[in-house]
């Protein structure tokens, strides 16, 4: 392995970081008690990140066989991190990637070991650049104490980004000694943890602790599961809101303006409130302050240059947001057009199917999962007050949480059923029935999704360890509930195997789904079968068209 970061290894950190931040997002939104109790740390940490990492994705072609160079890549993430930061953390997060991105990007760094360092100590210091009135024991603290440990590191590239992550581990740890409004609530700082997550993804990343194949269960390690042993347990909660004056407005909003526009508008902010954070450059900056006169903060922007994007937040509003994030259930039946069912489906027949049973339909690209913001958009287009959605696809819950928190506080009622598969999605479809009340209705579709088994056939890429043993690039894998538990050279055979194991333990209803280019006599083949073993099971075949696997399976 070449002791180097290059542009897929930061393809790869951006996906392990949204990964680990998706992960910790409930646990961070919980630690959250400075600067102030809004409970959305994690939310905006992971949202920030979401953008880096749609950012950079699009700069790998694999059809043309095209992909950026370290610089393009760590330019890209920088960049989107700075137009989607969200909160204090988020803003904060997209200058310590900027700080690292000036090294490795544009400081014409190498990806190497001393180049690491470097981006590392550049990045706490734009930290502590961009606050205004920094403060120990944040995020701040957690970020200089890996840059330190970075510096002092004799190691390669692997040992230096390992060696970062363990000392902010341990500065994370120590947070609650540096600032009190921690130590009163019995927690470390969310801003913090969540940095601690993302130097962890880091460090996988450049160890190429990652799946050897596109069919892995997972990391090779759990640096996040880690992180989280190193913090005190969260007995205390958050501060009420009330216990403390706290400004009344968040503010935040993009900004084109010069840089020497930039002294003038951090004496006006400052003036007016505090938390202040401004970072950026290249006449681009994301501003982010609290005030109890938002429409002076704005102004001041005015002055500097054009602000764009404005965001303002009443503390208060937000706070009764989160707390009737489940509203009281109304008194008479919603209309049925007051709620909507989405679901995320790759097929243009899944596509149909979930159609014609009434919902509204996400199309996901199989290479590129749907983001927050494109679930949010989908629930909002369909104009109803009530949602469901219907993921299909276990990696996508961190994404439909942030969704779900965001519809919430815009007033929209939302329930996530976490659907694993379009099969058990159009199970739950089967039995929605919009004119019920909604936590009934919310129930029996979770209840028939869980009913229903799933399983897949699929073509591994390439060498890969599995439940089943070690499979080679064309082998043929059959997953049961989400497992390899078949490894076999042919979809028929394979296939037959699997239903053979799935019908043992029973079943009255069998969906098969077939993938964009597979036979019809693959179907044909599978549904002689099991009239064969179990005529009282009851087959349907439908044409999925762009599944990303060639079959799928559902057993009700």
């Amino acid at each position: 392995m070449p002791d180097t970061l290059d542009a897929p290894a930061v393809r790869t950190w951006c996906r392990l970081a949204l990964a680990a931040l998706g992960q910790a997002r409930e646990e961070i939104d919980a630690l959250n008690v400075y600067p102030v109790p809004d409970g959305d740390t994690g939310t905006n940490l992971y949202l920030t990140v979401e953008a880096a990492a749609a950012a950079v994705d699009p700069l790998f072609d694999p059809v043309a066989g095209t992909a950026p160079d370290l610089a393009g890549a760590m330019r890209a993430m920088s960049r989107g991190a700075l137009l989607g930061a969200r909160g204090n953390s988020g803003v904060i997060l997209a200058q310590l990637l900027r700080g690292m991105a000036e090294v490795l990007a544009d400081g014409g760094g190498a990806g190497d070991h001393a180049s690491l360092r470097r981006a590392l100590r550049r990045a706490a210091d734009a930290g502590y650049e961009a606050v205004a009135r920094p403060v120990e024991g944040t995020v701040l603290t957690v970020a200089a104490a890996a840059a330190r440990a970075a510096q002092e590191c004799p190691g390669g590239l692997v040992e230096v980004a390992e060696a970062a992550h363990d000392a902010a581990r341990l500065a994370l740890a120590g947070t609650p000694r540096q600032l009190d409004v921690l130590a009163r609530a019995g927690v470390v700082d969310a801003g913090g943890r969540g940095l601690v997550a993302v130097l962890g993804a880091l460090a996988d990343a450049v160890a190429d602790h990652t799946p050897m194949g596109p069919l892995a269960l997972g990391p090779g390690r759990s640096r996040q599961r880690e992180a989280a042993g190193a913090a005190p347990d969260c007995t205390g909660g958050p501060e009420p809101a009330s216990s403390r004056s706290d400004p009344a407005f968040e503010v935040t909003y993009l900004l084109d303006a010069p840089d020497d526009a930039l002294p003038a508008l951090r004496a006006r902010l400052g003036g007016l409130g505090d938390s202040l954070v401004v970072v950026g450059g290249d006449g681009l900056w994301n501003v982010h302050v609290h005030v109890d006169d938002a429409g002076a903060a704005v102004e001041a922007g005015v002055l500097a240059g054009r602000p764009h994007r404005i965001r303002i937040t009443h503390f208060g509003d937000a706070a009764r947001a989160r707390a009737a994030a489940v509203p009281p259930e109304p008194r008479e039946h919603p209309e049925p057009s007051r709620r909507a069912v989405v679901s995320v489906v790759h097929g243009t027949g899944t596509a149909r199917l979930c159609t014609e049973a009434g919902a509204a339909v996400l199309h996901a690209d199989p290479d590129r999962p749907p983001s927050s913001a494109e679930l949010v958009g989908a629930v909002r287009g369909t104009g109803a007050r009530e949602a469901v959605l219907l993921l299909n696809d276990p990696e996508l819950r961190a994404v439909a949480g942030a969704a779900a928190d965001q519809l919430r506080a815009e007033g929209i009622r939302v329930a996530v059923i976490p659907t694993r598969s379009p099969v058990q999605g159009l199970a739950a479809l089967a039995v929605h029935e919009p004119g019920r009340r909604f936590d009934e209705d919310v129930v029996s579709m979770t209840s028939a999704a869980g009913a229903t088994r799933y399983a897949e056939l699929a073509v591994a890429e390439g060498e890969s360890w599995t439940m089943a043993g070690v499979c080679q690039a064309g082998d043929v894998l059959g997953l049961i509930d989400g497992d390899v538990a078949v490894i076999g050279g042919d979809l028929g055979d394979t296939g037959e195997v699997v239903l053979d194991r799935m019908l043992a333990a029973g079943g009255e209803l069998l969906t098969l789904i077939l993938g964009e280019g597979v036979p019809q006599h693959l179907a044909d083949r599978l549904v002689a079968h099991v009239r064969r073993q179990r005529p009282e099971v009851d087959t349907v075949v439908y044409d999925g068209g762009h599944e990303a696997a060639p079959l799928l399976v559902g057993l009700e």
